[in-house]
């Protein structure tokens, strides 16, 4: 082996503390880096991105689906600046990962050199609990254990920059003498559990509410058992924001759906009706979706003091681990005998489901999108993994995908950026390489860089033990929410010059990298291309051909809303009178079944 360096002692302290895999483009930035790479055996692999963006993109998915940090690597200058969105979406949604990134040589900083920005200012914010630039080879492990366990701990993002002839140098490690920091490796997190008397407190106003309402986020992800006694203690119905999707299965008849814009009927009415709140593990940040203010008691559960009682007037908020603290609760907790709420509950939700299956019948020319989603679901494969783009794949995947207790599901919550559908499938495809893998994403988003990112699918896919990953394209050459939320909020008629997009065989181009491909234009063969993908010897991408005037309206909308989309008909919106048939007939499908 070469002279031991300071890329060579980077590679070894991350697998020291349990990377495999590191999401990352290359540049001479990170030259280094690279090439300790090849000295280490590629150990942790090193998977290569079509674009920084993505990387860090496949970091958060690699990152949700696994619990474990996300890395990513990216070069000094244009390579740094791309890691932004990812990472950005990573801070916003909680999720730990921790960005290695270059800077130019320490001998040419602040002398206007090629590539040469200020990384410390550029990251200050998404970095903000852990960001320092590394500038001996002492520095090192201090940098990157500060680095794995803030982002641990605090489930944010942090970031070192290491200058490319600093990577180069000849490591040494820290002396035992002032002015050097010595490090350690690992971390162990107690289970934090609220006092005595707060939890009583809790259990008095639970036991007091005559209707409850449960909101569970993906904080409660590791208390399913103990949000189903509770649960069935208080007679409660269960609302999941759309991060918490896969917190509890949709099957069980009390749980009411995902809340918010793109949240169900039943959600929305068991929270209007309430008179007692429990959330457990989520900031959901849309408060008129919560119950009115002073109708409502309220308990709050949640890990981070920081983040508690922000979004409602909580009277008890618990700073505690979902589980261990509901465990806590539990006995203290009486039974509520009368069940009317319940039942009212379980019987909205009933009634919800044939109504969204009856939506997702209403015809359309060519495809309703509402039946991708639903003949997906029906056959939705043991242990899989479902992603969705932000837009309107998102409101499908929110209403008419129902989630069994095997499986996961994510998208970019907070942030809702476009474009981490498919390279979050890829990161879950290398955290899971046995569990089939499934993506919601619309034209637009496959245009940004959905399209690019096959092209990582066809490199890697015979490294999966499962190499099942599909890509479903809902193909109505719109930026389909964007025109919704124009005609609905706005009372704006369609931009066409915004909002139109150019049409693409996306099929071709995935048949052309070596994928399985199949076009949809007629809703029949929706079942058989779903049978033929979820049983295809390497990823595929279904090319569905939707009707764009689907109006993803919400169970929820207000009159408002409704007569903005009719001023804009009236404004002259080039769909006018397509929209407005189909939103009547999917709105009569939903109301009647």
């Amino acid at each position: 082996m070469a002279e031991h360096t300071v890329a060579d002692f980077i590679l070894k302290r991350l697998r020291e503390w349990g990377v495999s895999t590191v999401f990352a483009y290359p540049g001479d930035g990170i030259n280094g880096l690279v090439a300790a790479w090849g000295r280490a055996d590629n150990t942790p692999r090193f998977v290569q991105a079509r674009h920084e963006e993505m990387a860090a993109f496949e970091a958060v998915g690699y990152a949700k689906f696994t619990g474990e940090i996300g890395v990513c690597a990216a070069t000094s200058g244009p390579g740094a600046i791309h890691l932004l969105n990812g990472l950005y979406d990573a801070k916003l949604d909680h999720v730990p990962m921790v960005a290695i990134v270059g800077q130019t040589s320490r001998s040419a900083m602040g002398g206007s050199y090629q590539q040469e920005i200020d990384l410390m200012s550029l990251f200050k914010d998404v970095a903000s609990d852990y960001l320092q630039m590394a500038t001996v080879p002492e520095q090192l492990p201090n940098l990157i254990d500060r680095a794995m366990r803030t982002a641990q701990a605090r489930r944010s993002v942090t970031a070192v920059i290491v200058p490319s002839d600093l990577q180069e140098a000849r490591y040494s490690p820290p002396t035992h003498e002032f002015k050097m920091v010595p490090s350690s490796l690992g971390i162990d997190f107690p289970v934090a559990v609220p006092g005595d008397d707060a939890v009583r407190r809790a259990a008095e106003i639970l036991n007091a509410g005559h209707k409850v309402a449960i909101l569970a986020g993906q904080g409660a992800r590791g208390a399913r058992a103990e949000l189903r006694d509770v649960a069935d203690i208080l007679g409660a119905g269960i609302a999941k924001p759309l991060l918490g999707k896969d917190v509890l299965p949709d099957d069980l008849p009390f749980v009411t759906g995902s809340i918010g814009l793109l949240g169900t009927r039943p959600s929305y009415e068991m929270m209007m009706g309430c008179d007692t709140l429990l959330t457990v593990g989520s900031n959901f940040p849309y408060t008129q979706f919560l119950p009115k203010f002073g109708r409502a008691k309220g308990v709050q559960i949640d890990i981070d003091g920081a983040m508690i009682g922000m979004r409602y007037p909580y009277d008890v908020n618990l700073v505690g681990d979902a589980q261990a603290t509901l465990r806590a609760l539990i006995p203290l907790l009486t039974k509520q005998q009368d069940r009317s709420w319940r039942e009212e509950i379980e019987k909205n939700v009933a009634d919800w489901r044939d109504s969204m299956d009856a939506e997702a019948g209403v015809s359309a020319d060519p495809v309703n999108p509402m039946r991708i989603f639903t003949e997906f679901s029906d056959r939705l494969p043991d242990r899989a993994i479902v992603t969705a783009d932000s837009g309107s794949a998102a409101n499908w995947y929110a209403r008419h995908i129902r989630f069994r207790s095997d499986t996961r599901g994510s998208l970019s919550g907070n942030l809702a950026t476009m474009g981490p559908g498919v390279p979050y499938a890829i990161g879950a495809k290398f955290g899971h390489p046995d569990r089939p893998v499934v993506a919601f994403v619309g034209d637009g988003a496959m245009q940004m860089n959905g399209m690019a990112e096959l092209i990582t699918a066809a490199k890697y896919y015979r490294q999966w033990s499962d190499p099942r990953l599909i890509v479903a394209v809902l193909h109505n050459d719109d930026l389909n929410q964007v025109t919704w939320e124009l005609r609905a909020m706005g009372g704006a008629p369609k931009f066409v010059e915004s909002q139109s997009l150019p049409s693409v065989d996306y099929a071709a181009f995935a048949a052309s990298l070596g994928l399985r491909a199949t076009t949809v234009t007629d809703p029949e063969h929706l079942g058989s291309a779903w049978d033929a993908a979820l049983s295809a010897d390497r990823p595929s991408v279904i090319d569905v051909h939707c009707d764009p005037n689907i109006p993803p309206i919400p169970p929820h909308a207000t009159f408002d809303q409704v007569q903005k989309m009719l001023e804009s008909a009236l404004a002259g919106d080039e769909n006018r009178w397509q929209f407005l048939k189909e939103g009547v007939k999917a709105k009569a499908a939903e109301i009647f079944g």
